[in-house]
């Protein structure tokens, strides 16, 4: 995570946690105010009363999930590709370099070509290596040389 990601969601966590104090506070100021109320109201008609949640908590609580929310979404790695053949196809464009990260240490998940298998067996032919051998002949000249 990114200083910016970290702080994102530290100050996310910070209004959570007064938004949290605050729903404490009211529902115990609530509690005393309604038990004082019903030794009060109990000589006359029992009128039962709600309790809700003010409207400035309520919206302190869903702004700060909603920060919190985004301080991970901007701490996440960059998404890495579904096929196996663009991410190998990636591998061998950029190496370790493409997978290092901002401060210069390689994922832990970087295991090389997942290729390099296949590659290595007895009898594998590099078409790539044959198609570039085969245009550095054609550049050459691509005919076969006689002797005179």
């Amino acid at each position: 995570m990114t200083w910016i990601s970290k702080s994102v969601t530290g100050l996310g966590l910070l209004f959570l946690t007064h938004a949290c104090y605050s729903a404490h506070e009211h529902s115990a100021l609530h509690s005393t105010t309604a038990a004082s109320l019903s030794s009060i109201a109990s000589h006359t008609a029992a009128v039962p009363t709600v309790a809700s949640l003010p409207i400035d908590i309520s919206i302190e609580t869903i702004v700060a999930v909603f920060t919190i929310c985004l301080g991970l979404v901007l701490g996440t790695p960059e998404l890495r590709p579904i096929q196996w053949r663009v991410w190998a196809g990636k591998i061998e464009r950029e190496g370790e370099k493409g997978f290092s990260s901002s401060d210069g240490t390689v994922d832990k998940d970087y295991v090389g070509n997942p290729f390099r298998v296949l590659e290595s067996r007895p009898g594998f032919i590099d078409i790539r290596k044959q198609r570039k051998e085969f245009a550095e002949w054609v550049r050459e000249g691509g005919g076969t040389a006689e002797a005179s």
